[in-house]
């Protein structure tokens, strides 16, 4: 079972040798850290003795001080890259697992956000703030056995102090770790908010709602404040108690010096290299933003934790054997928008599916597609399951366009041939009717996708451009031609009968028009086919006119 002690761990393993070097580099600052005070202790008693041996213990002071500041440096360079590296190891297998995890995942899009960045780059943190707490660690016990061999009474008087600063330590970390999980979740929650409301902005102006979409999208807020006062509020009682018990520490320390400077045990240089060691040994106390650090890098990777936790959709590694293209659904149901679907779509028929708003048709689409696997029944591609294609295969052989589709790339070029290795990206616009408006875009198919200014039915096109890039054996057309018009669509589906000839298409839509020119019109009413046949059959029933009445064309 995935934790988040696990996420945390092969995240340090997959950096081993990197976290290995950190680790040495930080040993070597640690190192010089205590070798300083005792080489500060003979400096001083040179100089004071007033003879001519001081020049050596200085040499040795200046190289100790300098080894100690190289070592730092490159270990906080070391530590950002090992950040950085982890952070992106993180991201890529959130983002991986939130894809394969697809419509079972219960993970919002924003919350998904909030999750691939913010936790992420806190549990990202873990490498580094393990090393300097440990080296913080080993430090304080370096400092209590160079004490001892400095004067034992010393070394008591310190040991004394460290079950208190072991023990405000401890407490800060179980302190901070609710209030910071709690922060994290409602991070999350906030981010989903905002991005539906982001998305749905439109709407809420059309509706007027703003007022009400506001109070929803930060009710969380209250939670985030109260969350994060009680962080700050626990790191503000580490720091004062803190700032107590340290003067108390060096008021202790010296006050023994002081007797073994009386009593002849110690010099003028040993009492600087007493309070030097318990400076540096109850640094670790001063670090509280460590604590605050590891208790985020938990709670993010709790977070990460319950991602990979939710059981992913199954790979498939067959091929897909050659075949004309022959779909065959059988049994199909998705929870809440389709029930019992058996269709046989023959190779090279072009199915138009038809129904009113909320009939499943988008969800049909999606199962045809191999989009989302239904709960029950299955979907043949030439009499192989789509579940159990390889990716690749999956992909080469079924292409998808959307109402609405997102263009991804840098270019107009890479956003058409985006997923694909070799793909002739002007034949794929011509057929999609969409090459002239590319050639006289400034740069062509080199424009950047930032600076074509598209509009709904041009971007429509282009994501039609993408589907038909690696020439499909099956074409799935999510109402991918709506924003264009009636005669641009007709010109677009006999380009794409010429360019893909004898391939299957099923097109959704919304439009008579185009369902007269299918071989055959699929009505789904509530989830169910209704009806299968040729357009003009199915115009004689009303409800079957009903489904185009707001506007049919043909």
């Amino acid at each position: 079972m995935v934790n988040e002690d696990r996420v945390l761990l092969v995240a340090v393993r997959a950096r081993r040798w990197s976290v290995v070097l950190l680790a040495l580099t930080a040993l070597a600052a640690t190192g010089c850290a205590l070798l300083v005070p005792e080489a500060l202790a003979r400096a001083v008693d040179a100089v004071v003795s007033g003879g001519g041996g001081a020049v050596g213990p200085v040499l040795v002071l200046l190289a100790l001080g300098g080894g100690g500041v190289l070592a730092r440096v490159a270990a906080t360079l070391l530590s950002a890259r090992i950040t950085a590296a982890t952070t992106a190891r993180l991201r890529a297998g959130l983002a991986d697992h939130l894809v394969r995890v697809g419509h079972r995942g219960p993970f919002a899009a924003g919350d998904s956000v909030s999750r691939i960045t913010g936790d992420c780059t806190g549990a990202g943190q873990i490498t580094a703030t393990l090393v300097e707490i440990s080296t913080a660690a080993l430090l304080s016990a370096g400092a209590l056995v160079a004490l001892a061999l400095l004067d034992w009474r010393i070394a008591l008087v310190y040991l004394l102090t460290l079950p208190p600063a072991l023990l405000l330590a401890r407490s800060h970390v179980r302190s901070t770790a609710a209030d910071l999980l709690a922060y994290q979740e409602a991070s999350g929650e906030l981010g989903a908010r905002l991005l539906d409301a982001v998305t749905g902005l439109r709407t809420i102006a059309a509706t007027g709602v703003a007022e009400q979409e506001v109070h929803r999208v930060l009710r969380p807020l209250d939670r985030l404040g109260a969350a994060g006062t009680g962080t700050w509020r626990t790191q503000a009682r580490m720091m004062w108690r803190a700032g107590l018990l340290l003067p108390l520490v060096q008021i202790a320390v010296l006050g023994a010096a002081g007797v073994g400077v009386l009593g002849g045990r110690l010099s003028v240089g040993d009492v600087l290299a007493a309070l030097g060691y318990a400076g540096a040994g109850m640094g670790i106390l001063r670090q509280s933003a460590l604590f605050t650090a590891l208790s985020r890098a938990r709670s993010c990777a709790v977070r990460i934790a319950e991602v990979h936790r939710t059981t992913p959709e199954p790979v498939g590694v067959r091929p897909l054997p050659p075949g004309p293209g022959e779909v065959r659904v059988s049994g199909v149901a998705v929870r809440g928008a389709l029930t019992g679907i058996d269709l046989l779509v023959p190779a090279g028929t072009v199915v138009a599916v038809a129904g009113r708003s909320g009939s499943g048709k988008s969800t049909f689409a999606a199962v045809l597609g191999g989009l989302r696997p239904p709960d029950r029944g299955r979907v043949l591609l030439d009499g192989v399951p789509l579940p159990e294609l390889a990716p690749a295969a999956l992909r080469g052989a079924v292409g998808i366009a959307f109402a609405r589709p997102v263009l991804l790339g840098r270019t107009v070029a890479t956003a058409v041939s985006y997923g694909a290795d070799e793909v002739d990206v002007a034949a794929a616009c011509r057929a999609a009717q969409v090459h002239d408006l590319v050639t006289r875009l400034p740069d062509g198919y080199l424009t950047r996708l930032a600076d074509a200014p598209l509009s709904g039915g041009e971007a429509q096109r282009l994501g039609l451009a993408r589907a038909l890039a690696r020439q499909p054996r099956l074409l799935v057309l999510d109402d991918a031609t709506a924003g264009l018009d009636t005669v641009t669509e007709a010109r677009a589906e006999r380009a794409m009968a010429a360019a893909l000839p004898g391939r299957t298409r099923i097109v959704v839509t919304n439009r008579a028009g185009t369902a007269r020119r299918a071989d055959l019109v699929v009505w789904l009413d509530d989830g169910r086919i209704r009806g299968t046949a040729p357009h003009d059959e199915l115009w004689a029933d009303p409800d079957y006119r009903a489904v185009f009445a707001e506007g049919a064309t043909w």
